[in-house]
């Protein structure tokens, strides 16, 4: 079970561009709180304590407690914006999470043990990440803050793809119900053949100087 944290946030009745504006001058961040069959609330939030959570993966993936004048509900970061170059958050989203419904959410996927495996230390071999995130389904009870994929075994050439991945239990990828050709590729080990020029021998010149005489 993933571990929750806890935001705190105000309700707000003040709406519109120059509400937001002033409660971002007093250093508040703007929201809205929807989803569940109930109304949509509008809140704010004190920008540092976004901006230390947003440094954190689990804010953006994990089910929060965000408590709204003393009342902890259940949610879900589902969108925000940011300001175009400050260090700044301009607006969020949240939606209430229904813990008896199934939630699809994008989780981050951490590497582990790449610098160990048999294709990091061979030379010539390029090792990507074709995905750094992954979407699941399961309950919220269910819900990881992120997958790991222990990469210590992998080899040069190999390719490890969607339905490789050790899930925790209850969890699955929502891709892989679409059918084979949704099982992508998450790494890859590709070995990369770097073909040198000939020098050309002394008093000669190079072949593309030749060709144009």
């Amino acid at each position: 079970m993933a571990t929750t944290h806890e935001i705190k946030a105000q309700g707000r009745k003040d709406e519109g561009k120059g509400a937001s504006r002033r409660l971002r001058r007093a250093g508040f961040v703007p929201a809205v709180v929807y989803g569940a069959g109930q109304a949509p609330q509008s809140i704010e939030i004190e920008h540092n304590t976004i901006l230390l959570a947003a440094k954190h993966e689990w804010f953006f993936s994990s089910v929060l407690d965000l408590n709204v004048d003393g009342k902890v509900q259940k949610v879900l970061v589902r969108d925000w914006q940011k300001h175009p170059y400050k260090l700044q958050m301009l607006h969020m989203d949240f939606q209430r999470v229904d813990e008896n419904a199934i939630l699809r959410v994008n989780v981050p996927v951490h590497f582990l043990n790449q610098e160990k495996s048999p294709a990091a230390k061979t030379s010539g071999v390029v090792i990507s990440h074709n995905l750094t995130e992954v979407e699941i389904s399961c309950l919220p009870k269910d819900l990881p803050e992120f997958i790991e994929l222990d990469l210590g075994n992998l080899k040069a050439g190999e390719i490890v793809h969607l339905s490789q991945l050790t899930l925790p239990k209850g969890v699955e990828i929502a891709a892989l119900h679409l059918g084979a050709d949704h099982d992508i590729a998450v790494v890859t080990a590709n070995t990369v053949k770097e073909e040198a020029e000939e020098a050309p021998a002394e008093g000669e010149a190079p072949a593309s100087d030749a060709a144009k005489k």
